[in-house]
């Protein structure tokens, strides 16, 4: 089965908080993506809500309660304890785990977890006995993943920036997209499941996928936002599914 595309709203957001009014709509532009056939919705709510604010998260959590049932509601972020509070209260099906420093601009990095395994195994635990499936953002590190399963951890998100930043040399994307191959070949031999995001586009997708065919899951926000202005919601989320091999 193809990987399922689940639709990063953060840049929306991003857009509607440049002014004090309701639009862009989060859930409304989330709503037009679930229609067209995205599997879930994925926020990053930081602690500033520069990005999603926290009242978004229960008016997504709604639309997929209400309209989409199927579909998934994927919580990104940094696991402080206002972060996990959040995540207890609003209950996704998936927890993304992320390293963030909350003054970076975006994700850029997975985690060390050689040396991040005790503080993550209790959060990884406490995640779990409430119900969320648990994603760990890893870097291109087979060894790494290994240990993710050892922390607990149902999935690793592969941080695919590298290859994204890839997209005017095709020798170096081809080695960026086997370093990634390689650690997502260790994580399904280690039991774990993956997924993939961040500067995934229509076309570095396609390689991405054959590449890893038990692929899961990819989370997409920015090429797709930047894509929609062009092809609009619904037409970009079929661009997107056509790249994943749907």
């Amino acid at each position: 089965m193809p990987a399922k595309l689940s639709v990063n709203l953060n840049a929306i957001a991003m857009l509607r908080n440049r002014r004090d009014l309701p639009w862009p709509s989060v859930t409304g532009l989330g709503r037009l993506a679930l229609s067209a056939g995205a599997h879930g919705l994925t926020v990053h709510p930081r602690p500033d809500e520069r990005h999603t604010r926290h009242s978004d998260l229960p008016e997504i959590r709604a639309l997929i309660d209400d309209e989409f049932p199927k579909a998934e509601f994927n919580i990104e972020g940094y696991p402080s304890e206002d972060f996990l509070a959040l995540v207890e209260r609003h209950q996704p099906e998936q927890v993304t785990l992320v390293p963030d420093d909350p003054a970076q601009a975006t994700s850029d990095h997975g985690w060390n977890f050689a040396t991040d395994a005790a503080f993550l195994t209790p959060i990884v635990k406490r995640l779990k006995k409430a119900g969320v499936r648990v994603s760990l953002f890893s870097d291109s590190d087979p060894d790494g993943a290994r240990i993710a399963r050892d922390i607990g951890a149902d999935r690793i998100e592969l941080y695919t920036g590298p290859y994204g930043s890839c997209h005017s040399d095709s020798a170096e994307a081809a080695k960026e997209l086997e370093r990634l191959g390689k650690t997502a070949d260790a994580a399904l031999a280690s039991g774990l499941q993956v997924n993939a995001g961040h500067d995934l586009t229509v076309n570095n997708l396609p390689a991405l996928a054959k590449r890893m065919p038990a692929l899961a899951e990819v989370s997409i926000g920015h090429g797709l936002t930047a894509d929609a202005l062009e092809y609009g919601m619904a037409g970009t989320v079929g661009r997107f599914l056509r790249a994943c091999g749907w």
